[in-house]
């Protein structure tokens, strides 16, 4: 036959739709051309492909080839149709029996040498494939990200074992599923923080709820290292999740950690861009708020960054998704993260604390560097409380008897499934109708939650997020109902809030 369909998978966003690599072979002066809105990278196949079939031992038609990628107005990129292409033109000019790849999808870049690449956004693939009832053909280099991946997936590292296989001469390997493994945390035990018990509850709060923290302290206090315990308290991901969360680092040129279970927990310097932040570029490309999905994005030093830079996380907080809109496409990535974010109260560190190296820091220089974190982007973080200097004594003390992180786990995990049997979700994501079905207040409670909001100068969002966080310290508690003490503790965590109103 002339003519041959294979199917590949093209790369958008966390999606991998269906691309048909159609193949066209006839009379006419020798040429090669692609059609179907490729880029650069795709166009300059030509020439891979050419050499890989000559060196794979295949003859090249000396005729017209016309491929087209379809559909044709899905932007093309990067070398992942390479091995389709190649296969596509073996089977039009017979030198592949036709329907042999009509159960397969095929993904890779070739070397000139035949050789198969990896290639990036391969668990997307892999998922798709399996979602259609095709097995895909992939790279040995890709095997360790896939095996993540159910289904029926095939590795080669030649386009001459595919060509076998494909003839019934021979079996490819198959990419061994790996269940998923709850792999101990290597991080900070919260054992090693002396003192600081308020911290630690409000951590523990943060944990069971999905809540944002913002902590506030003079250098040395442990801020960094409870931040650094978190992911330490947290559940660990489901199979679903950790799919979500492996198929964005699959595609950003992150290792994927086949097997992880333990939440992301990510640090951007406090230089980083906006554009680093929320992801962008002219193909877009997840930024650390969505590489950061599922887990912790910890931004310390808080006010050294961009002013600009921290608002552009305020949709994302509310939304859990950010869209990055450019002039070749709109790509809409998860961004389901935990913001934890830590400050010291004034420039040199050390407001209002005797015998320290304070400078001349007044209270309005103080405020002043405090408002770096806008009141918008504040009224956004649930838990802001400040943690104190250690007195003098606590650090050479035992603490031998202190709570580990196992066990706070034990009742993160216990609140967290309260919550998902109650409403379905963490109660930092429910929406303003749950709120009032699940978290009800007596009149006593509404009518002194509306005073101290008034008093307080607060938002109608901050009102929602206190109701929610008294909800967590309830169910920590086991108690069916918000009571008065659970909602005093969540209106003493707008500290910071209240002190810059």
């Amino acid at each position: 036959m002339s003519l041959a369909v294979v199917h590949a998978r093209a790369k958008v966003g966390i999606d991998a739709p269906l691309v048909q690599v159609e193949t066209h072979l006839s009379n006419g002066l020798p040429s090669f051309s692609i059609v179907g809105l490729p880029e650069t990278a795709v166009k300059e196949s030509k020439d891979r492909v050419r050499s890989a079939i000559l060196n794979a031992g295949f003859e090249f038609p000396a005729m017209r080839i016309t491929v087209n990628l379809a559909p044709a107005d899905l932007p093309k990129e990067g070398g992942r149709f390479d091995l389709a292409i190649a296969l596509g033109i073996l089977t039009a000019s017979e030198q592949l029996s036709e329907g042999c790849l009509a159960d397969y999808e095929c993904i890779g870049e070739l070397a000139l040498t035949a050789a198969i690449r990896p290639v990036q956004g391969i668990i997307p693939a892999a998922l798709a494939a399996r979602k259609a009832g095709k097995k895909l053909i992939l790279p040995q280099a890709n095997a360790e990200e896939a095996s993540l991946c159910p289904g029926e997936l095939l590795v080669s590292e030649h386009l001459l074992e595919v060509c076998e296989m494909l003839q019934g001469n021979r079996k490819l390997a198959r990419v061994e599923h790996r269940p998923l493994v709850n792999e101990p945390y290597h991080g900070p035990d919260l054992k090693q923080v002396k003192g600081q018990q308020q911290a630690k509850h409000a951590l523990e709060i943060a944990a069971a709820g999905g809540h944002n923290l913002l902590m506030s302290g003079p250098p040395g206090t442990g801020k960094s290292m409870l931040a650094q315990c978190l992911p330490g308290i947290l559940p660990p991901l489901t199979l679903e999740e950790a799919l979500e969360v492996a198929s964005l680092y699959s595609i950003s040129r992150q290792p994927t950690r086949p097997y992880f279970s333990t939440r992301p927990f990510r640090q951007p310097h406090h230089t980083c861009s906006g554009v680093a932040l929320v992801g962008g570029g002219t193909h877009p490309k997840p930024g650390e708020i969505s590489l950061a999905h599922k887990g912790i994005l910890f931004l310390d030093e808080v006010p050294e960054y961009s002013r600009k830079v921290l608002d552009v996380m305020r949709e994302p907080l509310e939304t859990g998704h950010v869209s990055i809109s450019r002039a070749a496409a709109q790509i809409t990535y998860p961004a389901e993260f935990q913001l934890i974010a830590a400050m010291n109260p004034c420039p040199c560190g050390y407001l209002n604390i005797p015998n320290k190296r304070c400078g001349d820091c007044s209270e309005a220089k103080a405020q002043r560097y405090q408002s770096a974190v806008s009141g918008p982007l504040l009224d956004r973080i649930d838990l802001q409380l400040e943690v104190p200097a250690l007195p003098k004594g606590l650090l050479s003390s035992d603490n031998s008897e202190a709570e580990s992180s196992a066990q706070v786990k034990e009742r993160v995990t216990t609140a967290r499934s309260i919550q998902y049997q109650r409403q379905g979700c963490v109660n930092a994501k429910l929406e303003q109708k749950a709120i009032q079905e699940f978290c009800p207040l007596s009149k006593e409670l509404s009518q002194l939650l509306e005073n101290a909001m008034e008093k307080l100068g607060l938002s109608a969002r901050a009102y929602h997020r206190i109701i929610k966080v008294a909800r967590t310290i309830a169910d920590l508690q086991h108690s069916p109902a918000i009571e008065k003490p659970h909602l005093l503790e969540a209106l003493s965590f707008r500290q910071l809030e209240r002190r810059l109103n």
